[in-house]
């Protein structure tokens, strides 16, 4: 794991018992997003593959997904998200997919049993992903930039990515895949716009995702907050960014 990942282990349980990591009841508008990252995936996906989705959450974009693959399995290190993943599965009945609690440091499959591999925000380990991709598979990876939701960051004086230049992560990650066998290595990146509709939509945002650590365990932190609104609010909503880059590799 990059030394700039934090763990999140814990965190991650409590959020996968509540809602699974999916965010969609929020009201939030993107302007210059460039690709939606699992039909990327799906675009490179043949209906005969087999697919690895690592750090899959509560897996309801795994299952929106399900008819474009022969098989599809979604892991996550933490159980509240395994849980969660596999009441969707239930509710869905969707029979070619399984949710499995694994940690992306030890995927425990054949070698080569893969044909696509996928990740979202989650950190990854490519020489794990190598060896159970087929020779000529694909890994197609999107992550979160250094300097994503930086106003906010540098409103409240911290960030998961404080003190991280803006492309470490980009080229670390590049030297792994590399360095595992990869050819082909494409990289792709965007910085969009983000306008959240409610005070309560930015709460939500900031206290089940680690974008500032230890949100809400101090009281300064929603008087910092109503700051921060006071002076990124427009016409549009709360104004913040979304910076992501994707990386895309042959093995």
């Amino acid at each position: 794991m990059n030394s700039n990942q934090v763990d999140y282990r814990s965190f991650y349980d409590r959020v996968g018992l509540l809602n699974g990591w999916d965010f969609g009841k929020i009201k939030v508008v993107s302007e210059g997003e460039q690709w939606d990252f699992y039909e990327e995936v799906t675009r490179r996906c043949k209906k005969s593959d087999v697919l690895l989705d690592i750090g899959t959450g509560g897996g309801e974009r795994l299952l929106s997904i399900a008819d474009r693959a022969l098989l599809l399995v979604g892991i996550d290190q933490a159980n509240g998200m395994i849980r969660t993943a596999n009441a969707n599965l239930l509710k869905t009945g969707k029979p070619n997919i399984r949710f499995l609690q694994m940690d992306a440091e030890n995927l425990e499959f054949p070698e080569g049993f893969f044909n696509i591999v996928s990740c979202r925000h989650c950190a990854f380990h490519a020489e794990e992903v190598a060896k159970v991709l087929v020779q000529g598979g694909i890994f197609l990876t999107q992550q979160v930039c250094e300097g994503d939701k930086r106003n906010i960051a540098e409103m409240f004086g911290r960030g998961q990515f404080s003190g991280s230049r803006d492309d470490q992560l980009i080229h670390t990650y590049r030297s792994e895949l590399n360095e595992a066998g990869f050819s082909d290595i494409r990289s792709f990146e965007y910085d969009a716009t983000e306008y959240y509709q409610t005070y309560e939509d930015l709460v939500f945002l900031l206290k089940y995702t680690p974008i500032v650590p230890g949100f809400g365990q101090s009281e300064n932190d929603f008087a910092v907050l109503e700051k921060f609104i006071e002076q990124n609010q427009t016409d549009q909503g709360i104004r913040t960014n979304s910076k992501r880059f994707m990386l895309i590799a042959t093995k």
